[in-house]
C-alpha cells in the first residue's frame, strides 16, 4: 500500500494571538456540534410518543428522522454555495439561528406533517455548520492542528450520543416527547449566545469565494470518490448502530434496561475515536481513513461472534465506535484538501456523504436480517461495506499518485 503524504490546502494561515480566544472559540462551535448531535438522534428513542402524540403508526412516525436526514443532504450543498460570498462569522451565527428556529418549530408542530417540515428545516443547517465550523477551526488553530481542530468541532457531535441524547430521551419521557425538542432549543440559544461572544472578529479575513467556484468542487473526482468513502465505508458502522438495540436483547442477552448502557459505550468509543482520528490526520490524512476504515472492518467482523456474550459485545460495540469515528475528522480534511477553492462546499458534503452512510447501512443491514440471516449478519455486511470504503480510497489515491507524475 502507497500512502501519500498531503499539504495542507486552503486559507488557515491566520491564527488568533491569544490561545485563550482561540479555545473559547472552538468550544462555542462545538456546543453547536453538540446541539446539532443532541437533536439528530433523539428522535429515534422518543419515536412510539411521537407516533402515539399523532396517532400514526410507529413506521410512520419514523418518516420524521428521514425528513431530518434529508434537509442535511440537500441543505448541506446548497447552503455551502448559496452563501459563499457571506462572513464567515455571520454564517455561523446565521446557521445556528435557524437551527434553533427549526426545532422550535418541532417543539409547538401542531400536527405530524407540519412535524415533518419542522424537521426537515432543522437539518438544513447541520452539513453546512459542520463544514464552515471545521474550517473556521483550522483557520483559528493554524495549518498543523487543522485535523485536530475539525476533531475538537465534531467532538460535541460525539458528546452528545453519551449525554445530550440521554439527557433529551429521559426528558421527553418524563414531560413529553416536545421537552426534549424544547432542551434543544435551550442549547441553540446558548450557542448563538457563546458564538456571538467568543467568536473572533477576524474570522472576516477568511477567504470567501462565490457559487459558481463553490460549485466548480462537483467537477472534481477526487471530490466525489472522497464523498464515496464515507457514504460506502462509514455505511457499515450504522449497519450494526440501527439494529443494536435489538442485537444487544437478543443476541447477547443483556437485560433491556441496560440499553442505554450499550448506547452509551458506543457514543464513548465515538468520542474517544473522533480525537484519534483528529491526531492521526494530522499525520497523514489518506493513512488515517486506512487505519480508521480497516480497523471498523476488523471491529465489525468481530463483532459477529463476540455478539453472542453481554460482556464481549461491549467491549466490541466501543471498539466499533471508535474505529467509525476516526473516519470523519480524516475524511473532512481529505474534503478539504482537494476541494482546493470550494473548501466549503466540501467540507459540507461530508456530513451529506455521512447522513446517507447512515441511511445506506441501516438499509443493507435491514436486507440481511429481512433474508433470514439474523442481527449477526449487519455486522459482516457492515465489513464489507468498511472494506469497499478502503477500494475506493485505494483508486482515489492511485488517481492522485498518478496526477503528480
Amino acid at each position: 500500500m502507497t500512502v501519500i503524504q498531503e499539504r495542507p490546502v486552503g486559507p488557515v494561515a491566520v491564527v488568533a494571538p491569544d490561545p485563550v480566544v482561540r479555545w473559547l472559540a472552538v468550544v462555542a462551535l462545538a456546543l453547536g456540534g453538540f446541539g446539532i448531535g443532541t437533536t439528530e438522534f433523539v428522535s429515534m428513542g422518543l419515536l412510539p410518543d411521537i407516533a402515539t402524540s399523532f396517532g400514526v403508526s410507529e413506521p410512520n412516525a419514523g418518516h420524521i428522522i428521514s425528513a431530518y436526514a434529508l434537509g442535511v443532504v440537500v441543505g448541506a450543498p446548497a447552503i455551502a454555495a448559496l452563501t459563499a460570498r457571506m462572513a464567515r462569522r455571520k454564517l455561523l451565527l446565521g446557521l445556528i439561528a435557524v437551527f434553533t428556529l427549526g426545532n422550535l418549530a418541532s417543539m409547538v408542530a401542531p400536527s405530524y406533517d407540519t412535524l415533518i417540515l419542522a424537521r426537515f428545516a432543522a437539518g438544513l443547517p447541520h452539513g453546512a455548520f459542520f463544514g464552515v465550523a471545521g474550517l473556521a477551526a483550522a483557520h483559528l488553530m493554524g495549518p498543523q492542528n487543522r485535523a485536530k481542530a475539525v476533531a475538537h468541532v465534531m467532538s460535541g457531535l460525539t458528546i452528545a450520543t453519551v449525554l445530550g441524547v440521554p439527557m433529551a430521551s429521559w426528558l421527553g419521557q418524563s414531560l413529553g416527547w416536545r421537552a426534549a425538542f424544547g432542551l434543544v432549543v435551550g442549547i441553540g440559544l446558548v450557542t448563538l449566545t457563546a458564538l456571538w461572544c467568543w467568536l473572533p472578529k477576524h474570522l472576516q479575513t477568511m477567504q470567501s469565494t462565490s457559487p459558481l467556484a463553490e460549485l466548480s468542487a462537483l467537477r472534481r473526482p477526487q471530490v466525489w470518490l472522497a464523498i464515496l468513502v464515507g457514504m460506502i465505508g462509514f455505511g457499515g458502522m450504522f449497519a450494526v448502530y440501527t439494529y443494536i438495540a435489538t442485537t444487544m436483547t437478543d443476541v447477547a442477552g443483556l437485560p433491556r434496561p441496560l440499553i442505554p448502557l450499550a448506547l452509551m459505550v458506543f457514543g464513548l468509543g465515538m468520542f474517544c475515536g473522533n480525537l484519534i482520528g483528529g491526531r492521526l490526520a494530522d499525520r497523514s490524512v489518506i493513512r488515517a481513513l486506512y487505519m480508521s476504515l480497516g480497523a471498523l472492518a476488523g471491529a465489525l467482523t468481530l463483532f459477529v461472534a463476540a455478539a453472542h456474550n453481554p460482556w464481549t459485545a461491549l467491549l466490541v460495540l466501543f471498539a466499533i465506535g471508535t474505529s467509525g469515528s476516526a473516519v470523519g475528522p480524516a475524511l473532512q480534511t481529505r474534503l478539504m484538501d482537494v476541494g482546493h477553492g470550494a473548501q466549503t462546499l466540501a467540507a459540507a458534503l461530508n456530513h451529506s456523504a455521512l447522513n446517507i452512510g447512515n441511511a445506506s447501512g441501516a438499509w443493507v443491514g435491514g436486507l440481511v436480517i429481512a433474508a433470514g440471516l439474523g442481527y449477526t449478519a449487519p455486522a459482516a455486511a457492515g465489513a464489507v461495506l468498511a472494506v469497499a470504503g478502503m477500494a475506493v480510497l485505494t483508486v482515489s489515491a492511485f488517481l492522485q499518485r498518478r496526477s503528480r507524475g
